[in-house]
C-alpha cells in the first residue's frame, strides 16, 4: 500500500497489549541472536503447474476452469545473482532477465476509449475503458491452462491528482465545487481491471476488444453477501433493500480462491466519506473524514450532469428522516473483500461481509484438504491494527475446484463461516480469538453485551477485534501461504509511531520501527491455536547488532516489506515500499529504490526456536531480483504456470516509463508523465524466471 495514502492517524486506542511488548518478552525468552537456524531456508520439492498453448479469443471456452492441477517437479534453487543497489528512473533485473512495460495506466482495453495522451485530456469515458491508476494486487488466470495466453487481473488502488490533471485538480478551495468531469475521471480511475493478454513472441500483449476485458470503478454497482447483506446497516436510496453497494476503492492487496476467482481488497476508502455531523463510533474507528472527504468528490454533488446521486453520496452526514433519505449508511457498503469471476464476463462483483470490515490487505487461503474447513488470512493495515482469520463452515470438496459457477462456490465457503483475530502470545504461541456474540472480552463480558447481532459485529470489526484482547501490530500488510506446508507469511511494513507509550522499552531496540519485519506462523492442531516467529527484521546493512537481527548486507537490506507471494514450487518473493512521504525515513531509502527479492524458505517446524529464520549464517539466501525506479513501489506478484514470465507493478514512479519505448529498464530521455504500470519480467533465453 502506498504510504501516500495511509491512514497516518492511530485509530486503535483500545489499550490492548502491544505486539512489542510481546515480541521483547519473546525475544528476551528466547534469547534472539544473529546465529542460529541455519535450516531456516532451505532447497526443497515443489509443485509445478502443467501448461498447454495458447489459443484465440475466439477459440478460448466461454468459462475456463482454473489451471490444472500441480505435478511435481524437481527440487528448484535461486539461479540468479543478487543485484547491487539503485537509484535510477528505470527498473533493474538480474543478468540473462529482460523486462518489457504491459498495461500501463490509460491503456484501452476497448474501441471505446482513445488511446492515452500525455496532455492529460482524455476523458472519464476514456479512463472507463482502459486500465486505471496505480496499479497494485493482481493475479494471472490461464486461459485454458496456458502460459502464453490468460486474464491478467489488476486492482488500481488511488489515483496521483497532478498526473491525472496535469493542470491540477480544481474546485479545491474553501466553498468550492470539484467540477464533475474531473471527479467521474478521478472515479473511473479507481478500482479493478480484467485484462486478457496474450504473449505473441516474447512481448505480452492486451487482447484489445476482448469480451473478457472488463472495468471495475469506485461507480460499478456490486452484490453484498453474508451477514451485513441485507440489513439495516446497508439500506440505501440507491438499494432499498441492502442487496448492493456502489463502487469499489482503495483496492490495495489481493487474494485468490481454490476454486478461480480473483479478490480484490479495499483498504483505505473511509476517508473517501465526509461526515460533517454526529460521527458514530464505528465511523471514527476506521477513519471516516469529518471535514471532507480526501478527493473532495462530495463537492461535485448537484452538478446538472449529476445522476443517481453519484457525487452526493460520498456526503454520509445524517440530514434526513432516515437511512433511505440521505447517505449515511452508504459508507458501511465499504470496507471488505471483495470477489471476482474474471472468466464470466457477465459475473458481478461481491462484497463477502462475512470476512470482516476493516483496511483489508488481501487475503491467501490455508493449504486445501479434503473434508477441512478453508481458513483465509488478512491483514488490517493501519499502525496498531491486527491481524485476522476467516475459516469456511463448509468442508473443502476437491470437486468445488472445477465448478464454473464459480460465484456460488464462492457463496458455499465465504458468507458462512467464524472470523477469529490474532493474539500473540509471549512464548512464541497463539490464540485466534472468534469474533462471534459468544466471545467473551478481556473484561470478562461477552461481544453480545457491544452488539446485538453478527452482522453489527462484523461492522465494527476492529471494536470487536478490541474488545476480545487482539494483539496490535505494526502495520499487519499482505499474507502469504507456503505451499509446500502451509506456513502463514504476513509483512509488518513499519510503525514510526512505536514507542514507549505505546508498548516499546529498552529491551526492544527496534524503537521507531522505521524498518518493519516478516512474521510467520502456523496453525496448530484444535484450529485456536499457532505457533510463531519472525522470519526477517528489515534494517540497512550498516546498523547494529540490535538493528540488523537478521545480519542483512547491502545485497539484500531491505525496509518496509509490504506485497508478498509464493509461487506453486515455494519461492517467496518479497517486495517493498518505503514511499514518499515523510523524506523517506529509513537509510535502506536512501540507498535504494524500492525493490524485490526472493527466498526459499524451509519450515517453521524445523525451526529451533532460537532466533529469526533469516539470520547471519544464511541472510545470502535472501537475494534481490529487481530494483524499480525512482520512488516507485513495488507491488502485484502474479506469474503463468510454466513460470516462464512473471508480472509485478510499478506504482506511482515520478518519471518513468520512457515514452516510445515498452522496454522497463530504458532510463527516460527527459522528463515524462509518469504512468503506474505492469513490468512483464522474462529470461532471455525463454527458461523458468527465479531459477
Amino acid at each position: 500500500m502506498s504510504k501516500s495514502i495511509s491512514d497516518k492517524v492511530v485509530r486503535n486506542q483500545a489499550g490492548n497489549a502491544p505486539f512489542s511488548a510481546i515480541l521483547e518478552a519473546n525475544l528476551s525468552r528466547r534469547m534472539l541472536t544473529r546465529g542460529g537456524l541455519s535450516a531456516a531456508l532451505t532447497v526443497f520439492s515443489g509443485g509445478m503447474l502443467a501448461a498447454c498453448g495458447g489459443g484465440s479469443d475466439s477459440a478460448a471456452a466461454p468459462a475456463p476452469a482454473p489451471a490444472p492441477d500441480p505435478v511435481p517437479t524437481p527440487k528448484v534453487a535461486l539461479g540468479f545473482e543478487s543485484l547491487p543497489m539503485s537509484m535510477t528512473d528505470a527498473c533493474v533485473v538480474p543478468a540473462g532477465y529482460v523486462a518489457h512495460v504491459l498495461g500501463a495506466w490509460g491503456t484501452p482495453l476497448n474501441d471505446k476509449a482513445a488511446e492515452w495522451k500525455s496532455d492529460g485530456s482524455n476523458t472519464s469515458e476514456d479512463l472507463l475503458n482502459s486500465t486505471g491508476m496505480h496499479h497494485d494486487g493482481m493475479h494471472y488466470f490461464p486461459l485454458n491452462g496456458s502460459s502464453t495466453e490468460g486474464l491478467l487481473v489488476v486492482n488500481h488502488e488511488y489515483i496521483d491528482e497532478n498526473a491525472l490533471h496535469p493542470n491540477g485538480q480544481t474546485g479545491t478551495g474553501a466553498g468550492e465545487k470539484r467540477p464533475a468531469e474531473e471527479v467521474r475521471k478521478e472515479i473511473n480511475a479507481h478500482g479493478v481491471a480484467v485484462m486478457h493478454i496474450k504473449k505473441s513472441g516474447s512481448v505480452w500483449e492486451i487482447v484489445k476488444n476482448s469480451k473478457y476485458n472488463r472495468r471495475f470503478t469506485s461507480a460499478t454497482p456490486m452484490a453484498l453477501a453474508g451477514p451485513v447483506a441485507k440489513s439495516e446497516w446497508v439500506k440505501t436510496p440507491f438499494s432499498k433493500d441492502g442487496s448492493q453497494a456502489r463502487g469499489t476503492n482503495n483496492n490495495c492487496g489481493n487474494g485468490t480462491t481454490p476454486w478461480g476467482t480473483y479478490i480484490t481488497a479495499e483498504e483505505n476508502w473511509a476517508s473517501c466519506f465526509v461526515n460533517t455531523g454526529t460521527v458514530p463510533a464505528h465511523q471514527k474507528r476506521v477513519g471516516v473524514a469529518t471535514k471532507t472527504g480526501r478527493y473532495l468528490w462530495e463537492t461535485a454533488a448537484g452538478d446538472a450532469s449529476e445522476k443517481d446521486a453519484e457525487f452526493a453520496r460520498f456526503n454520509i452526514t445524517a440530514s434526513g428522516a432516515d437511512a433511505l433519505s440521505d447517505w449515511r449508511n452508504e459508507v458501511n457498503g465499504f470496507g471488505y473483500l471483495v470477489e471476482i469471476d474474471p472468466y464470466d464476463p457477465a459475473s458481478i462483483a461481491t462484497k463477502r461481509t462475512a470476512m470482516g470490515r476493516f483496511a483489508h490487505e488481501g487475503a491467501a487461503y490455508s493449504v486445501p484438504e479434503a473434508g477441512k474447513p478453508l481458513a483465509f488470512y488478512t491483514g488490517d493495515d493501519s499502525r496498531f491494527e491486527y491481524i485476522y482469520r476467516y475459516v469456511s463452515d463448509a468442508v473443502w470438496d476437491p470437486a468445488d475446484a472445477k465448478r464454473t459457477d464459480r460465484l456460488a462456490v464462492g457463496a458455499k465457503y465465504l458468507d458462512k463461516g467464524t472470523l477469529s483475530v490474532a493474539r500473540f502470545n509471549e512464548d512464541g504461541s497463539g490464540t485466534w480469538l472468534p469474533l462471534t456474540l459468544d466471545s467473551v472480552g478481556k473484561d470478562g463480558s461477552k461481544l453480545s453485551t457491544q452488539y446485538k447481532t453478527l452482522d453489527e459485529i462484523l461492522l465494527n470489526t476492529r471494536g470487536a477485534a478490541d474488545f476480545v484482547g487482539a494483539t496490535p501490530m505494526d502495520r499487519p500488510e499482505w499474507t502469504a501461504v507456503n505451499p509446500t506446508n502451509g506456513d502463514v507469511y504476513l509483512t509488518l511494513t513499519n510503525n514510526t509511531s512505536r514507542n514507549a507509550t505505546t508498548g516499546t522499552n529498552a529491551a526492544n531496540p527496534r524503537l521507531n520501527n522505521v524498518n518493519g519485519h516478516i512474521i510467520r506462523w502456523h496453525d496448530v492442531a484444535g484450529n485456536t491455536s499457532f505457533k510463531w516467529e519472525i522470519f526477517v527484521f528489515g534494517s540497512n546493512a550498516g546498523a547494529d547488532a540490535d538493528t540488523n537481527r537478521s545480519g542483512l548486507t547491502t545485497l539484500n537490506q531491505l525496509a518496509s516489506p509490504d506485497g508478498i507471494a509464493f509461487d506453486d514450487r515455494g519461492i517467496l518473493w518479497v517486495q517493498t515500499d518505503n514511499g514518499i512521504d515523510g523524506g523517506r525515513k529509513n537509510d535502506v531509502a536512501k540507498a535504494t529504490n524500492d525493490q524485490m527479492l526472493a527466498v526459499i524458505p524451509g519450515a517453521l517446524a524445523d525451526s529451533k526456536g532460537t532466533g529469526p529464520a533469516i539470520n547471519a549464517s544464511n541472510q545470502g539466501d535472501l537475494r534481490r531480483f529487481f530494483v524499480g525506479p525512482n520512488e516507485a513501489e513495488i507491488t502485484g506478484f502474479a506469474y503463468t504456470p510454466d513460470y516462464r514470465t512473471i508480472f509485478l507493478n510499478v506504482q506511482h514512479p515520478v518519471n518513468w516509463p520512457a515514452y516510445g519505448s515498452n522496454d522497463a529498464t530504458a532510463v527516460p530521455s527527459g522528463k515524462v508523465r509518469p504512468r503506474s504500470s505492469t513490468v512483464v519480467i522474462q529470461k532471455a533465453d525463454g527458461g523458468p524466471v527465479g531459477v
